[in-house]
């Protein structure tokens, strides 16, 4: 008996761990660039259309992100939120996603829209079914992004919903960023920036 519980179990442990890979390889996020010169976004290889794979590249996973290990979120005083920062870096703000998931956006008041990276966006569940492809212009060229509506993005008590943002993975993104705060949420508060302080409030207009 002991001779053939021992093979069984060895095969359950090749079978569990065959389906973890398997699981693993499905939920990454992989980009590519058509004959047209579009850059796409899909989960899992099988999502990239063969004659693309060769030229198509893994860029991260869709899971659920971990909670930002950044800033904390935003404290409320008085209606007025209230965000902490270190006076001479960038202005990072926890944000939170469709009243679910929570992610780390560089505040950017020359940004005219608020970007988030795709890999952050599908692991939070958000859906690309109906968010139409738009073109970037920049100084190096132009790249393709999606334009997804969110049903709400917060920042401590200062809520927008249902929001616009662009969504795209950005080679230049800053490290622990996923993304831009940009002036289409800001524009709906008073925005006060306390270098001194290192404290930025968002009063409602």
């Amino acid at each position: 008996m002991p001779t053939t519980r021992r093979p069984a179990r060895l095969i359950l442990a090749a079978l569990a761990l065959t389906f973890m890979l398997a699981s693993a390889v499905s939920a990454q996020l992989y980009r590519w660039t058509d004959a047209q010169g579009e850059t796409h976004f899909g989960q899992g290889s099988e999502s990239v259309p063969e004659r693309y794979r060769d030229r198509s590249s893994a860029i991260g996973a869709v899971d659920a992100p971990a909670p930002p290990s950044g800033p904390a979120l935003a404290e409320v005083v008085g209606g007025v939120t209230r965000i902490a920062f270190t006076p001479g870096r960038p202005i990072m703000v926890t944000v939170r996603i469709n009243g679910r998931g929570l992610a780390q956006l560089m505040l950017d008041t020359g940004a005219d829209a608020t970007m988030v990276s795709p890999t952050a966006l599908m692991g939070l569940g958000v859906s690309y079914r109906d968010a139409p492809r738009i073109q970037l212009q920049g100084v190096t060229g132009s790249s393709s992004a999606y334009a997804v509506i969110l049903e709400s993005l917060e920042v401590g008590g200062a809520r927008v919903g249902p929001l616009r943002v662009v969504s795209y993975e950005s080679e230049t993104r800053r490290p622990g960023s996923q993304g831009l705060l940009g002036r289409d949420f800001l524009n709906h508060f008073r925005v006060t920036i306390d270098n001194a302080r290192g404290i930025v409030e968002l009063s409602p207009r």
